[in-house]
């Protein structure tokens, strides 16, 4: 097993235990390739939800332009769902488990 796919393996157990979800495996390894380097690097590869600045790059890089969502209140909106759905105690919020939550949360599979 390779690193990544050590790391994939740790985000499914992350769903499971935090969120209470059975990943789709399949999505969830896209997301991760979509991450690229930033999944190897301790900083990057996880959300602050406290850090506005990191929730607005989140809304901007992901949301528009990744998925190509349209700006508006319902974006910010659903990452507010998706923060409360991982736990807003949890400190390590993993980009990989945000972006596959966000991905689900907004029914974009399609675009991976």
């Amino acid at each position: 097993m390779n690193k990544r796919e050590a790391l994939i393996v740790k985000y499914a157990a992350d769903l499971k235990e935090k969120c209470g979800i059975d990943a789709d495996m399949e999505l969830l390894t896209k997301v991760a390739i979509g991450c690229g380097p930033a999944i190897y690097n301790a900083d990057s590869s996880t959300v602050s939800s406290s850090d506005e600045s990191e929730i607005a790059r989140v809304k901007t890089n992901f949301l528009i332009k990744k998925l190509g969502l349209v700006d508006g209140s319902h974006l910010d909106e659903g990452i507010a769902k998706v923060m409360e759905q991982y736990g807003a105690s949890n400190r390590n919020k993993y980009r990989v488990v945000v972006y596959y939550l966000l991905t689900k949360h907004f029914d974009m599979a399609s675009v991976y």
